[in-house]
C-alpha cells in the first residue's frame, strides 16, 4: 500500500496533468484575440474542478490536514511547471523562466489552487472528525 505522502504527491500529479491539457487545449479553440488570457481563463476556470477531483481522490482512501495537502498540491504543481512546462511548452515558444514565474496570474492561479483544495479538503474531512 502506497503511503500518503507519496499518494498525495500522485494525486497533485494528476491534478497538474489535467490543468496543463486544459491550458493547452484551449490554444486549439481561438475564442479571444489573445490566446494567452484565453488560456489562463480556461486554466482559472478548469483548476476548480481538477483541484477537487485530485482532492476527493486523495481523501477517498487516505487523510491528511487538508492545508498539508493543499500545500503539498501547490509544491508539485510549482516543480512540474519548473521541470516540464517552462523547458518543453514556453521556452520552444519565446517564453522564458523569468516570464513564466514572474507573471503575477500564475501567483494567483497557486492562490486560488491552495484554497480550492483548503476548503474542499475540510469539506471532505468534516463527517471525519465527527
Amino acid at each position: 500500500m502506497i503511503n500518503k505522502n507519496v499518494f498525495s504527491i500522485l494525486c497533485a500529479i494528476v491534478v497538474w496533468v489535467l490543468g496543463v491539457s486544459f491550458y493547452l487545449l484551449s490554444f486549439y479553440l481561438p475564442l479571444l484575440e489573445n490566446l494567452e488570457l484565453q488560456s489562463n481563463i480556461v486554466l482559472v476556470l478548469a483548476i476548480i474542478p481538477s483541484a477537487c477531483f485530485g482532492t476527493y481522490l486523495f481523501y477517498k482512501n487516505r487523510y491528511m490536514k487538508p492545508a498539508a495537502l493543499a500545500l503539498t498540491f501547490v509544491a508539485v504543481a510549482t516543480l512540474l511547471d519548473a521541470l516540464i512546462t517552462v523547458p518543453v511548452f514556453i521556452i520552444p515558444h519565446g517564453g522564458s523562466y523569468l516570464e513564466f514565474f514572474g507573471d503575477p496570474m500564475f501567483y494567483a492561479i497557486l492562490v486560488e489552487f491552495y484554497f480550492i483544495v483548503l476548503y474542499f479538503g475540510t469539506h471532505l474531512t468534516k463527517p471525519l472528525k465527527a
